[in-house]
């Protein structure tokens, strides 16, 4: 009889831990993050640069993040999901999961959906693409931007994804990315880079003031990215967990250090602090904190953030009136000066003595954790830099250029690319 009991006692609990497989909490969670990520981009990035670009302008900013949803979604399906998280080798993925083969409604990726994973993972490889387009804004073709992303996605998002978290190289040596710091902001403000060196500058950058044409719109669009980063970083935990409420928290007080230290730089410099200056710190407060913001606490976070509105405002002058590269919406001495160095501060502190919470498996010091970090940064800085300035010139040859003419620059690129205007009398 005993015997009997205790058959059916363990029968009991293996289907309880069956059905603990799949948390509803978890998948609630994650289902609410890609949700809040896809904001990011639709309609949060489209208004915050479509409001920074001239009103000739507007429409060609918010065309372009449109297109490039619906194509890197549908790219993300084929292919894409497969070669970033396929088990293939350390470098790149396979195609076990093309056309997301065995994704089904019950296939699990931990304790969530594998199809919901998938999904949040798709709405990064839409807003890195997007992020680019502050580089070139206002005069590349929207045709070759196009065939651009579409390159750029699979030579450089893809494989830098697979090495930090589809279980390549970076990651087996334990990089702390969380959310992005190499993924996406460094390859994002790299690539901008390099896109605006190659495009050369816009006509009358430097001599013709190019004000942002409505801030209200930038505004709101900086309100709705600092909403939706609660999905992107809390979200990256993959748990309905105190891992993702902390990433949430660390996340709020590095915008707010970001802001803070921003806008007090320009208060120093020129005696009135600047909108421009307030949601530009928070950007850059965020997109810092984003590779931090999974391994370290509130003092970490708020440090970054300081740390990051400094730093990255200093950079952004450098870049547009010492260096005068015309890096349109400032995405590399944001995101990528951002990405750079909230990847490397993870390291010191992730330490638990500034309240984190500990180095990778294997790292028994800072200074192992600080090398391992600087290894991801370099890493993808010159994978990103060299292949993108192979995609752009092989992209140039055939489509006649990447520039729209000088005539189209100057008519905007609302009328010349999309025959449309955004504000009609």
């Amino acid at each position: 009889m005993s015997k009997i009991l205790s058959l059916l006692f363990l029968s009991l609990f293996s289907v309880s831990a069956l059905a603990d497989e799949l948390s509803g909490a978890d998948t609630a969670w994650i289902m609410t993050s890609t949700a809040l990520v896809l904001m990011m981009t639709l309609p949060g990035l489209a208004l915050f640069y479509g409001g920074l670009v001239r009103t000739k302008n507007m429409l060609s900013v918010l065309m372009q993040c449109f297109m490039l949803a619906s194509v890197m979604s549908i790219l993300w399906y084929a292919v894409g999901y497969s070669l970033a998280f396929g088990e293939g080798n350390a470098f790149i993925g396979d195609f076990s999961k093309a056309f997301m083969m065995g994704v089904n409604k019950d296939a699990l990726s931990g304790t969530i959906p594998e199809s919901v994973f998938s999904l949040f993972q798709m709405t990064f490889a839409i807003i890195t693409p997007a992020l680019i387009v502050g580089g070139f804004a206002e005069r590349m073709k929207f045709s070759a931007m196009l065939i651009f992303s579409i390159i750029w996605l699979f030579v450089v998002y893809i494989p830098v994804t697979h090495w930090v978290w589809g279980g390549g190289w970076l990651g087996s040596m334990g990089l702390y990315d969380f959310a992005g710091g190499t993924v996406v902001h460094i390859n994002a403000g790299v690539a901008a880079l390099v896109a605006a060196l190659v495009l050369g500058n816009r006509k009358g950058f430097g001599s013709t003031p190019m004000p942002p044409h409505s801030l209200t719109l930038t505004v709101v669009g900086a309100c709705m990215l600092w909403v939706g980063w609660f999905g992107f970083n809390g979200g990256s935990a993959l748990a309905a967990d105190g891992a993702a409420g902390m990433a949430m928290l660390v996340t709020h007080l590095g915008a707010a250090g970001g802001i803070l230290s921003w806008v007090f730089c320009e208060w120093v410099r020129y005696g009135k602090p600047s909108v421009l200056g307030g949601v530009t710190g928070m950007v850059a407060g965020l997109g810092t904190i984003t590779p931090a913001s999974g391994f370290v606490g509130p003092l970490g976070g708020i440090c970054i953030g300081l740390i990051a509105g400094v730093v990255c405002y200093f950079c952004t002058n450098l870049i547009k009136n010492k260096l005068k590269i015309d890096d349109s919406l400032d995405v590399m001495p944001v995101h990528g000066v951002g990405g750079i160095i909230g990847t490397l501060l993870a390291a010191v502190f992730a330490s638990t003595a500034l309240g984190g919470f500990g180095f990778a498996d294997g790292i028994s010091s800072m200074m192992g954790q600080l090398k391992v970090q600087a290894i991801g940064v370099i890493a993808t800085i010159v994978w990103c830099a060299v292949f993108t300035y192979i995609i752009l010139k092989v992209v140039a040859l055939f489509t006649g250029g990447l520039r729209v003419s000088e005539e189209q620059e100057q008519q905007g690129l609302d009328i010349s690319e999309h025959d449309e205007s955004a504000y009609n009398q």
